[in-house]
């Protein structure tokens, strides 16, 4: 790991994704979560201080980014939650079948390197009924936007940590689960980056 991407970008990571708009997807999303919890792609822990604490009887978090994890758990100190965060990769969840209730995953499925494997081990992992509550963003509906999503991509790759700007989300979600509620749109900002899905899959 370089030093930019052990310094530089998770702070641009931490400040980027705290802007107004999406922290208030954040809080419309993250309380529904309940039961044993398994959040993908926890980061520095943006969505922590939203869990309602009554509804959630465990949180265990999975993110191979190790650097990040001390804010995370200074997050949930805050917040006076418990989480165990894992140094693992959403590809090989270390968890058995049907072990969570729900699953929260936010601007996490543009980065895991193979996002198919990975949905693939949060349907094996969540118990039937459960749900899949995600925020993520992804390819814009309009020909134009797509056209710069698709030019710029190998830049935000490289200088975003893995980050896609272009991934088709309804479409990876549904390989493995049914959408059951989904809200997208534009959030404020550059629409090659901000096309933004928030749904709920089961």
């Amino acid at each position: 790991m370089n030093p930019y991407e052990r310094y530089l970008l998770p702070w641009i990571i931490e400040h980027s994704c705290a802007i107004g708009p999406i922290q208030k997807k954040r809080k419309a999303l993250v309380p529904h979560a309940h039961g044993r919890v398994l959040e993908v792609g926890v980061g520095t822990g943006h969505n922590i201080p939203f869990y309602d604490r009554d509804r959630i009887s465990e949180l265990i978090a999975v993110d191979p980014a190790e650097h990040m994890h001390g804010r995370a758990r200074k997050r949930a100190d805050d917040a006076g939650i418990d989480v165990r965060v894992l140094g693992l990769s959403a590809e090989r969840i270390p968890l058995e079948d049907d072990a969570v209730d729900s699953i929260v995953m936010t601007f996490t499925l543009c980065t895991i390197p193979d996002p198919t494997a990975a949905l693939a081990e949060m349907r094996r992992v969540l118990k039937p009924g459960g749900e899949l509550l995600f925020l993520e963003h992804g390819r814009a509906p309009t020909a134009g936007v797509q056209k710069w999503q698709r030019r710029l991509n190998p830049i935000q790759n490289r200088i975003g940590g893995g980050c896609n700007l272009d991934r088709a989300i309804p479409a990876l979600v549904r390989q493995d689960f049914t959408i059951s509620d989904l809200d997208e749109g534009y959030l404020p900002g550059p629409k090659f980056t901000s096309y933004v899905y928030s749904g709920t899959a089961t």
